[in-house]
């Protein structure tokens, strides 16, 4: 789930708030970055069962609407389609799912149900749903194409919910739309029956991007001072105070790429630290550091110094 631009994201983060912290207790910031992105891999779980606690809202609505003293035709037989929707089956099947949910104990909704019931009440008015319910018949494909569209429409952008998690974790506002396009790739792979046995996706792609993560941290941190000194004499009137924090940290992490992973291109280096910059620094660092960047790796290929191998020599 986690590419290598948001576990690079994570790093500068968790970078940026050992510098302003001033702590000196590398173990324990790594620790924080570790569970930086593992609080992200809970955000996917908890946004994925808020589908299925949708449902349960809906039965429960259901339920009382049969219960009424004066029930009409329709609420005493009801449409169940949305209820029995096979997406919803699915993941309340999928072993993977439910041991991952309680692995992590994801089980927030049970108690902030209120925000299930506000995302129903705008499906359930919703011109989706009215043309999803003109029929009481189940189709796979449907199905998945009216929850995919409801996560997109109604789920994924819903100001409450903004609010809700920011209240709980103010860094999920930034994992959020890594973690919806997780979800939506997942409903959109899942298939008939085999998605009960399906195996949800993981945090980190492999156990080389993991140690990724952890290696430019380390590296970063501990050769802070050597890689500030890179920096000297490249630009034209340089000056650490005139420097955003973000772009040194950043600039620092990509001199640490140039030098001490031989397995990553300088292009792919450069690419991402600019589009990190675009999105997390001033408008005007992307183009500071493209010029930088561009001169040193420049300098350093001239120098032999980038030994760069295998991948790292696309």
């Amino acid at each position: 789930m986690l590419t290598r631009r948001h576990i690079r994201v994570k790093v500068m983060q968790s970078l940026y708030a050992f510098n302003q912290s001033q702590n000196d207790k590398l173990a324990t910031e790594e620790k924080f970055l570790v569970k930086s992105m593992e609080e992200m891999y809970d955000l996917f779980l908890l946004q994925l069962s808020l589908i299925t606690e949708i449902r349960e809202h809906a039965e429960t609505f259901l339920e009382k609407s049969q219960q009424k003293h004066l029930a009409t035709s329709e609420e005493k037989d009801p449409n169940r389609k949305f209820l029995n929707n096979k997406i919803f089956e699915i993941l309340n099947e999928n072993e993977s799912l439910q041991h991952a949910l309680e692995k992590h104990k994801i089980n927030q909704w049970k108690h902030d149900d209120e925000y299930a019931a506000i995302i129903w009440n705008e499906i359930r008015s919703s011109m989706e749903y009215e043309e999803y319910m003109r029929t009481r018949d189940n189709d796979f494909k449907e199905d998945k194409d009216f929850i995919i569209t409801i996560f997109k429409k109604y789920i994924a952008p819903n100001e409450k919910l903004y609010e809700y998690l920011e209240d709980i974790k103010l860094t999920w506002l930034d994992d959020l739309p890594l973690v919806n396009t997780a979800i939506l790739k997942m409903l959109q792979k899942l298939k008939e029956p085999s998605g009960k046995k399906k195996k949800i996706t993981s945090l980190f792609k492999n156990e080389e991007d993991r140690e990724f993560a952890i290696k430019l941290f380390r590296k970063t941190y501990l050769n802070s001072e050597e890689l500030e000194q890179e920096m000297l004499g490249r630009t034209p009137n340089w000056d650490k105070d005139r420097i955003a924090e973000v772009d040194m940290v950043l600039i620092k992490m990509a001199i640490c790429e140039f030098l001490k992973f031989p397995s990553i291109p300088v292009k792919v280096t450069i690419n991402e630290y600019l589009e990190i910059a675009k999105e997390y620094s001033t408008p005007k660092s992307s183009i500071f550091i493209n010029g930088l960047l561009d001169k040193l790796s420049k300098e350093y290929k001239v120098d032999d110094k980038l030994n760069k191998s295998g991948r790292g020599l696309m």
